[in-house]
């Protein structure tokens, strides 16, 4: 979500003093040690060579950065303060040497801030990490916050394994929340409001218009907003009014001609757009304005907030009466709503029995504006039921997701450059038109997809086209976690059916709130007369997987889709993600075995290459890890990197605590949760933590073992579940071999770059706390997305002048970030 801040020119001159190495070309000097890589991937050309440089930021206990072309920059606060002396005697039962699960999501969630805080990005999109930040923390208080209440509520007791009970999780969640909430706030007001002013894109008060266009602005509030309004008033008469969940309203306190005060509540409307465009309303009051401005506008744009236009004119809704007070406030609803699914009648009526109960559910947090007269906050907190550690004072505006318009706006002056997701040079020259072309493509070698650096539509969706038209495919099954709300994936399944073939689909109605989207999709999926699977009983369906069943010479042929992804092309995007095309004849029967456990009663416990959960992963990891640590006993070189979105597991970070103190050089990168505690001596004192947040989602998991193979050679996975407990035991997942050995070089590409980065990457300290790395003087910007962008895009072919019209390989431009809170992550 940001750009390469190295200006133009210098990029330039980096080039010019390095004539030798092409764009995607690096060196490898000092980077091929065991400390950093394993030595496959330290063969590997990884960035120019550069002289050791340390920031002036104390690192804590990180003595150096990881690699020399690297400085230590943003810190981020600790989440533990527990001091573990001797990492060697320490027993893994401690719960010191696991870190809570919810301060860690936090800590995420302070790196997704600090993309807002850095003035390296752009200001359009750090104004858009602002509203992310504010959707992610929305999120996360609706489910783990409201997981605690209810825990609180039922007077559980039982710790955690970092030891604590759920009232002091909730108490520790909700100090971390309002430091995140006053940082959050602070950024916008001092920094990025400031600079969009300085930009010529105002967001004004009301005193700051003209009288000409507050005339303006109020006719376009009596005959645009007013009509959609309805206040509604607390009183003997009417009871407190219902509140919806991260609605936001003005809290109006008025006083009438015998003096007796009211509150009233005013919803602002959320199907009008939350920024008014002063210019263009004022000259057309009776629209809602269409906003236009370039980066070559002289003069200033401005914006005045739907809620100030709401109150400046109360007087409307109110008449008669004297507005005493107005403010803006805002709550926040419980999501974890569950029915026992053993007495449920049926799994569609148990989802939409928990939508409804939803909508009504408690209270677990109120924001309302700082300047909030202490009457009316007190009302607020007596009649939504919530306790004062429960109320966030945050200075206006609030709900900072709302400023779409601005974000945007046709600026490209304060945004980074658009991505446009690539061909990918397997699928040149093929289209659904030609299914034989395709299938013959995938029978030659498996095919590796990265998105967003490649295209969706021009590989996962041609694969389902083509299937659903080729005469020979007898079958198709797929497997749908979540999907577009106008989904061609879908489109593809239906017009298989209507062309004869056998359709199946496992949609996951549990799939948390996406459940409606999920629901309509089933009625559509049914209505066509295909085979739908609701989900399993007592598991979340999480796998990502497809299967195209062909007849070929007289034999039946598979060929199948294993991912990290959900088959969902808006996602797809933005989240970095993988997908492993194989006709390899084991994973296809893996697959018809895992299908069939999805369709009928009886689980299928055994697989031959796929690691699927709840069955063989856990065993399979620990195995492979276990592995690595007898290796490194025995004096050999032992190594793990593995690539996920969470690591929770309370017994796999033990497992991978004793292959440090057997010696493995371990690098996780983990993008959000972690329980482990890095860079302790006799604990963890070979496991370094990173996490990488920047223009996309890292979405991806790969995990490479070195030794893991019979033979002793390296083992490569790709697929669906993180090392969190639910992924192990609670989901239905699925982790595939990689055998193919340009793959294999593929993804020890993935992660010699990520390992290199020192722009996007974060590294873990023993307390939980984060530091960012940061070029050195004089050292090259080694970004992540911006190489492995540039590196798909040298990699796609020409334009293929056989493809059709209607070629869905070259997808357009886009903005990738609209929202950067993990789906898969409910």
């Amino acid at each position: 979500m940001t750009d390469d801040p190295t200006p133009e020119h210098d990029r330039d001159a980096d080039a010019d003093e390095r004539p030798d190495e092409q764009p995607g070309d690096v060196s490898t000097d000092g980077v091929a040690n065991a400390r950093q890589l394993p030595a496959s991937i330290a063969d590997l050309d990884l960035a120019p060579a550069a002289e050791r440089r340390v920031g002036d930021a104390d690192p804590g206990d990180l003595d150096e950065p990881p690699v020399p072309w690297a400085r230590y920059g943003a810190e981020t606060e600790p989440i533990t303060h527990d001091v573990v002396d001797d990492g060697a005697a320490i027993d893994l039962d401690d719960t010191r040497v696991q870190l809570s699960r919810e301060l860690s999501e936090l800590a995420f969630q302070r790196r997704v801030l600090h993309e807002a805080v850095d003035e390296r990005n752009p200001l359009l999109q750090r104004l858009r990490f602002l509203g992310i930040t504010t959707k992610n923390m929305d999120e996360f208080f609706m489910k783990r916050v409201g997981g605690l209440k209810q825990q609180l509520a039922a007077g559980v007791t039982e710790t955690t394994p970092d030891g604590r009970s759920p009232r002091e999780q909730w108490e520790a969640v909700l100090d971390h929340a309002h430091d995140i909430f006053e940082q959050q706030s602070t950024c916008y007001a001092e920094s990025v409001e400031p600079a969009l002013r300085e930009a010529g894109i105002h967001i004004v008060s009301w005193d700051e218009l003209t009288a000409h266009e507050r005339d303006r602005l109020g006719e376009h509030f009596e005959r645009q907003v007013m009509p959609t309004l309805t206040p509604l008033t607390f009183d003997p008469a009417h009871p407190f009014p219902f509140i919806s969940n991260l609605s936001l309203s003005i809290a109006v306190l008025t006083r009438d001609e015998e003096g007796e005060r009211r509150f009233s509540r005013v919803k602002v409307p959320q199907n009008r757009p939350r920024l008014v465009p002063v210019g263009a309303v004022s000259e057309n009051p009776g629209t809602a304005g269409a906003v236009e401005q370039t980066a070559d506008d002289d003069d200033p744009i401005r914006f005045l907030p739907l809620e100030r236009l709401i109150e400046a004119n109360l007087d409307a809704l109110f008449p008669d009466t004297e507005v005493v007070s107005a403010s803006t406030f805002r709550v926040t609803r419980n999501a974890e709503v569950r029915r026992n699914e053993e007495v449920a009648e049926g799994l569609i009526e148990m989802i939409e029995d928990v939508l409804r109960q939803r909508r009504f559910a408690t209270v677990v947090r109120l924001e309302v504006a700082d300047d909030t007269p202490d009457e009316v906050r007190d009302l607020l907190v007596e009649h939504l039921d919530v306790s004062r550690r429960e109320v966030f004072d945050r200075p206006e505006p609030l709900a900072l997701d709302g400023f779409e318009t601005v974000v945007d706006l046709d600026r490209p002056d304060l945004k980074p450059d658009p991505w446009t997701p690539q061909r990918h040079p397997r699928f040149a020259g093929i289209d659904a038109d030609r299914p034989q072309d395709l299938f013959a493509e995938l029978r030659r070698d498996d095919v590796l997809v990265h998105h967003p650096y490649q295209s969706f539509g021009g590989t996962v969706q041609t694969f389902l086209d083509a299937a659903a038209h080729d005469p020979d495919v007898l079958a198709i099954k797929a497997a749908i976690y979540r999907t577009a709300p106008d989904s061609k994936v879908i489109g593809s399944l239906i017009d298989a059916a209507k062309n004869g073939k056998e359709v199946a689909v496992m949609v996951e109605l549990k799939a948390r709130f996406d459940e409606e989207n999920n629901l309509r999709w089933v009625k559509r999926l049914e209505e066509e007369g295909i085979h739908v699977a609701y989900g399993t009983i007592g598991l979340k369906t999480h796998s990502k997987v497809a299967l195209v069943v062909r007849e070929e010479d007289g034999d039946v042929a598979t060929y199948a889709h294993v991912g990290t992804g959900n088959y969902h092309s808006g996602t797809a995007k933005g989240y970095v993600d993988l997908g492993l095309f194989t006709a390899d004849e084991a994973i296809g029967g893996d697959l018809v075995n895992l299908f069939n456990s999805f369709t009928t009663h009886a689980r299928h416990r055994e697989y031959d290459r796929l690691l699927v959960a709840p069955e063989n992963l856990r065993s399979r990891v620990t195995e492979l890890i276990r592995n690595e640590a007898a290796v490194a006993r025995d004096g050999g070189d032992a190594r793990i990197v593995a690539k996920m979105n969470a690591l929770e597991d309370p017994e796999i970070v033990r497992e991978l605590y004793r292959a440090a103190r057997a010696g493995v050089d371990i690098d996780l990168i983990v993008r959000g949760i972690c329980r482990l505690r890095p860079g302790i001596e006799g604990l963890s004192g070979t496991v370094r933590v990173h996490s990488v947040v920047g223009r996309f989602l890292e979405h991806s998991r790969i995990y490479y073992f070195a030794n893991g193979e019979d033979d002793g050679a390296p083992a490569y996975f790709v697929g669906s579940a993180d090392w969190m407990t639910r992924n192990l035991d609670r989901r239905v997942e699925a982790v595939a071999p990689v055998d193919d050995p340009a793959i294999r070089a593929e993804l020890e590409t993935v992660l010699a770059h990520m390992l290199a980065d020192n722009r996007r990457r974060w590294l873990m300290r023993p307390d939980g706390s984060y530091v960012q790395l940061d070029p050195g003087e004089g050292d090259p910007t080694l970004d992540t997305h911006e190489r492995l962008a540039e590196r798909a895009r040298q990699a796609a072919p020409e334009a293929d002048t056989r493809s059709s019209s209607s070629d869905p390989g070259r997808e357009p431009e886009v903005d990738l970030d609209e929202i950067y809170t993990d789906m898969d992550d409910r």
